[in-house]
């Protein structure tokens, strides 16, 4: 079985290997949509997952995957 690595378009590193993603990295990655993602990254600014670049906010890629483990519904 072949694996998928989604990339970003202004580098060569995929998407599985970042620290941290884009709203529109982390919304494919996860397969959950960008204004979903966005709406519980901002209701959980303080949260161990979200990390704020200045007015941008990333997400921690390998903590919101402990999060997603342990729910049945987002």
């Amino acid at each position: 079985m072949q694996k998928e690595f989604y990339r970003s378009n202004n580098n060569d590193v995929p998407i599985s290997e970042k620290y941290t993603l884009t709203i529109e990295e982390a919304s494919k990655y996860f397969r959950i949509g960008e204004n979903k993602l966005r709406k519980l990254a901002e209701a959980n600014l303080n949260s161990s997952w979200v990390l704020m670049n200045g007015n941008r906010i990333q997400i921690k890629r390998k903590q919101l995957e402990k999060i997603i483990d342990s729910l049945n519904a987002i």
